[in-house]
């Protein structure tokens, strides 16, 4: 987590004149609603009174201005102009944090070494997750749908719903305006790694509101659209080479077992100073931070115990145990070929030691279960996945856990195809149980 570098009594500092405290560029996905609540949220921790809210004309940049109790302004700025903008600005040293609805490229943190490591603690921050659900109308019978079969749908080379074993007639394609950056991710994550293009006859929508209506509205329809818009909808469950098909919710988002899932960043300079920057970063990472996210329709990286039926194709020592424990809503996953977290994951295991101790797990009452992406030695990947359940077991023993045992099953149970390295990261976990 990320370590204090100020003092808890000590007060952010006001602007001088008009100039902002804070400037954030990035993602329309966190820069419209959810940075405003955090930054307000965060000025009204520290005192600042009634924070308004004024937008540019062009709808693009919100100024925040909260005043002490002297009177004295504190102005923070948040652009919304892509996560692209946001990398450029910090470079150019016209924002402080960016907020991105996509990991930092390889191209953008080349740019930006000369700051230190992009993807250290304190530098990369998730602070929410969400998804895109692939929507349906209520009465289509298809549960489910493989991504190679949803890029071609979208690709317009699947035509008709009875190519995919339902029925129909002709498919009806809603996709997101081209500017969103729902659209983005789904072309990013769907078709790009099929290398395919959305087909011209997908009809756009501005908003996510009214693609949700549309496909409501249209029994052939199939489009996609954010996770909350979804709940009036039938939400097709995706499955992947060989992986159990998982329909997206708040527990397989939290967990991030569902293919869409997305994480959502600020990023920072690494090891930052700046007060505000580093007092936002803190904030959102905090209880009353993640009770915003979940407010403002994001998964919140909240723990909870979940019930697993045991099912068949489990083995045999993953079906006892679902038989009589129940699983962490977060997996701790790791870096390529390592049994090193990755950054999320950094964040994520003092909330678990949290958990465990306010539920009382600390005496054996926790199960570590070890798994890895398959590779061509299998006998490399049973390694890994022990060491990545071994590190995690000695972490929890640090922190005064004593782990009940711990699980290698190496590649078994893939929740994603291991032909991207989104999905083979998704593969690399430990998940935790407990009785």
């Amino acid at each position: 987590m990320l370590a204090s570098l100020r003092p808890a009594h000590a007060a952010l500092p006001v602007s001088a004149g008009t100039q902002p405290v804070l400037r954030i560029e990035g993602s329309n996905t966190i820069d419209d609603v959810l940075a405003p609540a955090l930054v307000k949220a965060l000025m009204q921790r520290e005192g600042f009174q009634a924070p308004q809210e004024e937008t540019s004309a062009d709808g693009l940049v919100k100024r925040i201005t909260g005043k002490n109790a002297q009177g004295q302004p504190v102005i923070v700025e948040i652009a919304a102009k892509g996560s692209a903008s946001g990398f450029a600005a910090l470079q150019a040293n016209t924002a402080q944090l960016v907020a991105s609805a996509r990991p930092i490229a390889a191209s953008e943190a080349t740019l930006l070494k000369d700051l230190g490591d992009m993807h250290a603690d304190g530098a990369e921050q998730v602070i929410a997750l969400d998804a895109l659900a692939v929507v349906v109308h209520p009465s289509n019978p298809l549960q489910r749908i493989s991504p190679q079969q949803l890029a071609a749908v979208f690709a317009g080379e699947i035509k008709t719903w009875e190519e995919l074993g339902s029925h129909g007639g002709p498919i009806t394609l809603y996709a997101m305006a081209n500017e969103s950056g729902s659209h983005q991710e789904f072309v990013e994550s769907v078709l790009a790694p099929q290398g395919k293009a959305l087909a011209t006859t997908a009809n756009q929508a501005a908003t996510s509101a009214k693609l949700a209506e549309a496909v409501g509205l249209t029994p052939q329809a199939i489009g996609f659209v954010g996770m909350a818009y979804a709940d009036k909808l039938k939400a097709l469950a995706i499955g992947d080479n060989g992986a159990a098909a998982i329909a997206p919710s708040p527990a397989s988002v939290r967990s991030e077992d569902y293919p869409l899932t997305r994480r959502l960043y600020f990023y920072a300079r690494p090891h930052t100073s700046d007060p505000w920057a580093h007092g936002l970063l803190e904030f959102a990472q905090s209880a009353e931070g993640q009770a915003l996210v979940a407010q403002n329709g994001f998964v919140a990286q909240t723990i909870e115990a979940v019930a697993v039926a045991p099912a068949d194709g489990m083995p045999d020592a993953y079906k006892a145990l679902a038989g009589g424990a129940h699983k962490l809503s977060i997996n701790l996953r790791f870096k390529e070929d390592s049994a090193k977290l990755d950054s999320k994951s950094e964040q994520d295991l003092p909330r678990v030691i949290d958990y465990l101790k306010r539920q009382n797990k600390l005496a054996k009452q926790v199960v570590l279960v070890g798994f890895g992406d398959a590779k061509a030695d299998p006998a490399r990947t049973a390694l890994l996945s022990k060491l990545r359940a071994m590190a995690v077991s000695r972490q929890l023993g640090k922190a005064g856990v004593s782990v009940r045992d711990v699980l290698s099953l190496g590649d078994a149970l893939p929740v994603a195809g291991n032909d991207s390295e989104a999905g083979r990261l998704k593969n690399r976990r430990v998940e935790i149980w407990v009785y």
